[in-house]
């Protein structure tokens, strides 16, 4: 497990199928992912399979209360490179679990696997992930019709970390500050 200050990566398990199908068939969260079919069975086969296969890691992002807020993987693993992707969240939870979910899956990736660059690619359409990837440092490198395809170093993660870092902690603040105001509303 991934532990980090508002949210944890675990590994996924089998019994994550119907969760994951529920976000992945979701038509707001959806619309620029691959398709699936609507198949739990299916679904907990591939996650079976892919349980097999060491050089992926598939993780559900959770919150504090281990309640399940989305999903991010890496796959495609080369020599000193990874792909990652099927990062989806929860929209009441994007707020506090966007980055941090990609801080805890750079710095496994980086550190703990060993790699020193992510390839990714977004569609054209999806504004908001592309300013979050741009934001983040990411850089384009080439594009197709539908797509654009970008990287990002460990030597620019290392640079800006502790940016990242004073981000979520300014986050998990107003999150706090969030939380009190809606507590007191309620009295």
């Amino acid at each position: 497990m991934l532990i980090g200050k508002n949210i944890d990566l675990r590994k996924v398990e089998v019994y994550d199928a119907a969760f994951i199908l529920s976000l992945r068939l979701d038509p707001e969260l959806n619309q620029h992912i691959s398709k699936v079919e609507n198949n739990l069975a299916k679904q907990e086969e591939w996650i079976r399979k892919y349980k097999l296969d060491d050089k992926e890691h598939y993780f559900i992002i959770q919150n504090k209360k281990e309640e399940p807020i989305g999903t991010i993987r890496i796959y495609d693993t080369k020599e000193d490179c990874f792909c990652w992707g099927s990062w989806i969240v929860k929209p009441e939870a994007r707020m506090y679990a966007s980055l941090e979910s990609v801080v805890l899956l750079y710095d496994y990736a980086f550190f703990n696997l060993g790699f020193n660059y992510t390839r990714f690619d977004v569609r054209k359409k999806n504004e908001k992930a592309l300013n979050f990837y741009l934001r983040f440092g990411a850089i384009i490198v080439d594009e197709d019709e539908q797509d654009l395809f970008m990287i990002y170093r460990k030597t620019d993660f290392i640079a800006r970390q502790g940016e990242y870092l004073d981000s979520i902690n300014r986050i998990s603040e107003q999150c706090n500050n969030i939380l009190l105001y809606q507590n007191v509303i309620k009295r």
